[in-house]
């Protein structure tokens, strides 16, 4: 499902997000798309799309933020995919404990 939300104009806005999913072999891929939900189906089903993920089926959604424009996504998702194992799994954990 494509996100858009309104702005104060009325008019709508794409959304993008990044995401961080969790593979069969407990190791972390991280990507932007403008359709959640689809993607993740992708990645766990299509024979096209990321060759990483397919070779590591199932994967799960661990982590994802949501973003007004491409631009911004595309950064976060370049500093997040810098970033070591154990700060990615912190980040996700952050997330898990603000949702209780």
């Amino acid at each position: 499902m494509t996100l858009r939300s309104r702005n104060d104009e009325g008019s709508t806005k794409m959304q993008y997000f990044i995401y961080i999913l969790e593979c069969a072999d407990e190791s972390f891929y991280i990507g932007c798309t403008n359709d959640l939900s689809k993607r993740i189906k992708q990645h766990n089903e299509s024979k096209c799309g990321a060759h990483y993920t397919k070779i590591r089926r199932p994967v799960k959604l661990k982590y994802s933020e949501i973003f007004d424009n491409l631009k911004d996504t595309r950064m976060r998702e370049a500093e997040i995919k810098g970033w070591r194992r154990e700060k990615k799994i912190e980040l996700i954990n952050k997330k898990v404990g603000d949702n209780k």
